[in-house]
């Protein structure tokens, strides 16, 4: 069956519902701005116990991985990234979800086969591209500092 531009077109629009921009943005800022609201809690209490301001921002960033990395294995976070939309996907715990997800979609292939192949899934391109980013970036700047 040969569908032109136009007649695909109107399939999609048809089956897509409708953005509801008016709901959907402030549910994402809110829940956004209350994962960044926790993340500076955290920071606060490492900053408090004691920690430099470098050490606390590491000790934050783990944290908060690893809540998300909790919060997905138990289901918690896809319900609030229904929800929430693009507010999840932002902070750093977006990045932690994005990670197991596949990961625990996949448990049932094994340790090595399933959990093992499918965290990389999503965290392989990153690392790659933020690594070779980096090199990019570290010559460009060892050359202007010349």
């Amino acid at each position: 069956m040969q569908l032109s531009d136009k007649e695909y077109s109107q399939m999609a629009s048809d089956a897509s519902a409708p953005s509801r921009s008016t709901v959907n943005i402030p549910k994402a800022f809110l829940i956004g701005g209350t994962i960044c609201l926790i993340g500076q809690g955290i920071l606060d209490f490492f900053r408090f116990s004691g920690l430099g301001d470098d050490s606390a921002a590491a000790f934050t960033s783990i944290t908060l991985v690893l809540c998300s990395a909790i919060l997905t294995a138990v289901g918690l976070y896809p319900k609030a990234a229904k929800h929430g939309g693009a507010g999840t996907l932002v902070p750093i715990t977006g990045f932690a979800n994005a990670v197991v997800s596949p990961a625990i979609e996949f448990r049932t292939e094994g340790w090595i086969l399933g959990v093992g192949t499918k965290i990389f899934a999503i965290a392989g391109p990153v690392i790659l591209y933020g690594t070779a980013a980096s090199v990019v970036y570290g010559i460009i700047y060892w050359a202007f500092m010349r």
